[in-house]
């Protein structure tokens, strides 16, 4: 059948803001291609998509990181290598936004918003990147931005 070609069957895979909305679709859809996903997210564990991935017979491995400093990143690779035996793809998807006039809008705004969106997703691909290399089957990330990173805005400076 022609889906065997996309099959993640045996496959690991990492997906940061997998609480809620596109992270949560998106690990479940590796799931449902037959990945175990270990998602990644700064609140309570992500309920929804931890049933859902287990009820496909799949593991999921919920980890908890606040992705504002690089901190976490080096225990995340190193929990999902120790709890699922491997990583074969990474999904940078968490991402935030501060509202605020460009007038107004402060230093700790500006770097919470690189800190997420970019230097996290960077420091985090490296590690991964690392653990690619290590295992030597190489793998794929995958890196998700929002829309308004086109647009900008006098509201969002930032972007």
């Amino acid at each position: 059948m022609i889906l065997d070609q996309f099959s993640l069957e045996g496959k690991v895979a990492i997906v940061t803001g997998a609480g809620a909305g596109l992270g949560e679709a998106m690990a479940i859809g590796l799931a449902q291609a037959g990945a175990d996903v270990a998602g990644v997210d700064f609140g309570n564990p992500p309920e929804t998509a931890t049933s859902e991935i287990r009820r496909l017979g799949r593991r999921f491995l919920a980890i908890q990181a606040d992705l504002g400093s690089i901190e976490p990143v080096q225990r995340i690779v190193d929990t999902v290598v120790a709890e699922l035996g491997r990583i074969d793809i990474l999904v940078n998807n968490a991402g935030t936004i501060r509202r605020a006039p460009a007038l107004e809008f402060t230093e700790k705004d500006w770097d919470d918003v690189m800190n997420v969106n970019l230097k996290t997703v960077f420091f985090l691909s490296q590690a991964v990147g690392r653990q690619f290399l290590k295992q030597g089957t190489g793998g794929k990330i995958v890196n998700v931005a929002s829309l308004l990173a086109f647009q900008g805005g006098i509201l969002i400076p930032s972007y």
